[in-house]
Order: structure tokens, then sequence, then C-alpha cells
């Protein structure tokens, strides 16, 4: 009798337990909202001795890891309007590869994509699909200007942002006679002649250019001697272009007159560092640090944004359908815990966003300078303005 007793309480307890699990179990959603994440297969970013080293403004690790963050942290706002974000990551080795899943993806009923890739995939992507397409890691400018598309959206911030954000800085410092360190690449010239026409724009000078080389060469040594390179000029800075970064990590403080080092080294403009310490941005680095297991870098930062605005687009339009959602995500302003709303622009559908100058250790100052004044938005002495886009794509 006792038993029976026993056994019938404990079926009680169980089913009371199954009834409160249910209550709390959440139900599946009216809508969903499909997005594909396509990355590089073999990301040599993300080689382990690259990755050790650290250098600044180069990715920390997969995009996957903030995106994600983002959409757990909107699940909350997702539930009140009965919509959810399905994330589907797929990886491709060859610009052929990277078109054909986007295709795929299209198919299979992708809303939005989004892109962790080279600037020519990038394009083959856009150019493969009727989808928007948010691309979250590549800064070239020729995106945003003559190879624009008009469903392409940018996260990331241009090349000529940072480089704007950088001449900013020196003008209000008044360090206005620069020299200019190039690296051998075709990304370091083009990334050289992005830098020179910021320094035009903000009436700086360029009193010498030099290439530099890291070689084995011994014929070509004198090509990374810093003090060679620094020497028979006077300046108020150094700006270095070095998109490898090996380079320019050394060569702060192994200048021949002591003066800051500025570019890829020293100085950095960012979208983001773990380091900032407004806006709530301490709160966001440490909950992707608890999530991912290492510090939150400027490219971790673009994909929790694109996670974001994932979520704004869902919840802005919580029934659909697709054409709903792209409308959505060229005039929803987002939140990137830099202490203004954040928009895209129509002219080249790149984001707004303040940008934080750092060392590596902390964040020094950020742009737009205090000070700075612009017709509509200050936002937009950042980067290419509405009269200067080379942008032909009608949005």
């Amino acid at each position: 009798m006792t038993l029976a007793v026993s056994a019938s309480r404990v079926a009680l307890h169980l089913a009371a337990l199954m009834c409160v699990v249910a209550a709390w179990s959440p139900a599946v959603a009216a809508t969903t909202l499909k997005a594909t994440l396509i990355s590089p297969e073999a990301d040599a970013r993300l080689e382990r001795s690259r990755l050790e080293r650290a250098f600044l403004g180069h990715p920390g690790g997969p995009a996957i890891d903030g995106v994600q963050l983002a959409l757990d942290e909107g699940q909350f706002e997702l539930q009140a309007v009965d919509v959810a974000v399905a994330l589907s990551p797929q990886s491709a080795g060859t610009l052929e590869a990277a078109r054909a899943a986007a295709q795929a993806a299209e198919k299979a009923g992708a809303a939005v994509l989004l892109t962790d890739l080279p600037a020519d995939w990038t394009l083959a992507v856009a150019d493969a699909v009727k989808l928007p397409v948010i691309n979250l890691g590549d800064a070239s400018d020729r995106l945003r200007q003559q190879d624009c598309r008009a469903r392409l959206f940018h996260i990331a911030p241009s090349e000529r942002m940072r480089s704007d954000a950088l001449a900013q800085t020196l003008v209000a410092r008044k360090w206005s006679k620069l020299l200019l360190l190039v690296g051998p690449s075709e990304q370091d010239r083009l990334r050289a002649a992005t830098a020179q026409a910021s320094i035009k724009r903000y009436g700086l000078q360029v009193v010498a250019s030099k290439p530099f080389k890291l070689s084995a060469d011994p014929r070509e040594r004198d090509l990374a001697n810093p003090l060679l390179l620094t020497a028979g000029s006077s300046y108020d800075a150094v700006w270095v272009v070095d998109s490898d970064g090996e380079f320019a990590r050394g060569l702060p403080y192994r200048t021949v007159l002591p003066r800051p080092v500025v570019g890829d080294a020293g100085l950095v403009a960012l979208a983001w560092h773990a380091q900032f310490e407004r806006y709530g941005a301490p709160q966001v680095s440490r909950r992707f640090a608890k999530a991912a297991k290492r510090p939150m870098t400027a490219h971790d930062w673009s994909a929790w944004m694109a996670g974001k605005a994932l979520v704004a687009i869902a919840t802005a339009a919580p029934k659909g359908p697709g054409s709903a959602w792209a409308q959505a995500l060229a005039k929803t302003p987002l939140d990137g815990s830099k202490g203004t709303n954040l928009s895209f622009r129509a002219w080249d559908g790149q984001l707004r966003q303040t940008l934080l100058l750092t060392d590596g250790q902390g964040v020094i100052a950020q742009a737009p300078v205090d000070g700075l004044l612009h017709p509509t938005n200050v936002l937009d002495t950042l980067g290419t303005d509405a009269a200067e886009k080379l942008c032909k794509a009608t949005r």
C-alpha cells in the first residue's frame, strides 16, 4: 500500500514537472527569417600563427561567434513579436563555390545573406542572388564605390573611413607633417592611395614616402630597417601602411626621431576594441568573451552587428515577407554600443559609425573628433560623402 501511494506521488510530481517544462518551453514562432553566413573554407586570416600575433585590425576568430551572440541576445525581442531567425553557416573554398552557396541558400528560402569573404567573392555572391547581402569582413573601398551593388550593405568600416579617422585625429593633435611608409603588396598600394586621399582632405602634408619590405635577401635588408627608413626627414608622425602587419608591429619606438606611429601599428583606427569603456561596451565585450573564450575584436563587432541587424529587421517586420525585411534593412537604425544610432548610407550601403583610436591597450580617442561639423550627419565625415560617390546603383 505504501509503495502504491509513493508511486502515485512520484507520478504526480513528474506530471507537474512536465507541465512546468512545457510552460517554459519556447513556442514555435509563426514566422522565421532565414539567413546564411558564407565564410572562406580555409581562411588564411585564422591560421594559428596569425591569431597568436593578434595584429590590431585583424580577425581574432570566426565570424559566426559574433553573429550567434547577437542572435542569442535578441531572443526576447524576437519571441515578443512571434518571429525567429534561423542562421545557416556555409563555407566556400573558391569564388565559384561562394556563388553556388549563395544560389543554394536563395533556393532554400534564405531572406538575407551574410558574407565574410574577399571583395571579388563578395561581388560574385551579390550578383548571383536577388537578396540583400551584408558584407561584414571586407573593407575595400571599391565595394562601396565603383563596384557597388544595390542590395549590398557593409558593416565593416571602409578603408577610407579608417584613414579619415586617423587624419582627423592627427589634425586635432596638430601632427601635420607625416612620413609615409608603404608595404610591397598591391593591397598596400591601394590602401596608401586611400591614406593620401584622407591626408589631402584634411590638409596634412606628406614630407616623404618610402617603401619597406621584409625579405630574407641580404640585398634588401635596408628596406626593413626602421632607423634607415625614418632618417633624413623632419616629421610629426609616421604613418605605416602594412596589410600583413608583421613590419608595422615592430616600428613603434624604433624611429630615428621620437615620434608617434599611426596606421597599422601604434595608433590604429578600428570599429571596436575590447577595452572601450563607454555606452555599455564593457558589457558587450564581456558577454562575447564569455561565449567565445577570447577578446572581442573589430571583426567580431562587425559580425555581432550583422546579427543585430537580422534581429532588428525581423522585429521591424515580424510577418515578413522577404521584401519587407529588405526594406527594413535599409531604414532601421541599429544600436552598436557606440553612443549613437547607426544607419546605412543611401548612396553606398555603408553603415555609419564612430571609430575608435587605439594603441592596443585601450581606447585613446574616438572619431569623428569633437568640433567637426557636417551639413547633415557628422558621421559622414568618415568615408565617402554623398557628393563624392562613384556608386551608380539605385537603392
